[in-house]
């Protein structure tokens, strides 16, 4: 992917969400993408289990950013959506043979129930065959 087109739409995993509001190091795809997202340019949901993620490394002081970051960085992007957990997602979930983690499984079972790109750096979940991502 060399370019975000307008209507770009994609699902992040925590650790991507994570480093974009921590400013760290970002893939070059993965960068470009939430700079699009943060200029109006494409849409990034973020699924229910990456806030619930978020909450508990936040809690546990593993990340530096909290709940409220996210819900300011939302406020002021309007072009970053969540995505509750629903059925469908669970079943889609339940079909990803080659993702062990749980949590893992249903934030790339939201991406791949609405058939969108993860924005992910998890190793395992980047060799799935059931879930396109980039980085």
């Amino acid at each position: 992917m060399s370019s975000v087109t307008p209507a770009s739409d994609f699902v992040t995993d925590t650790m991507g969400l994570v480093l974009r509001l921590e400013q760290r190091r970002l893939g070059q795809q993965a960068k470009a993408i939430f700079e699009a997202v943060e200029s109006g340019a494409a849409t990034v949901h973020i699924p229910a289990f990456v806030l619930a993620e978020i909450l508990y490394l936040s809690e546990k002081r593993r990340i530096s950013i909290s709940l409220q970051t996210v819900a300011d960085h939302c406020e002021r992007f309007s072009h970053y959506k969540e995505l509750p957990l629903s059925f469908a997602i669970v079943q889609s979930a339940a079909e990803i043979t080659d993702i062990p983690e749980l949590h893992d499984r249903l934030i790339a079972g939201t991406a791949r129930s609405l058939s969108l790109d993860l924005i992910t750096n998890d190793p395992v979940i980047q060799a799935s065959a059931f879930v396109r991502t980039v980085w």
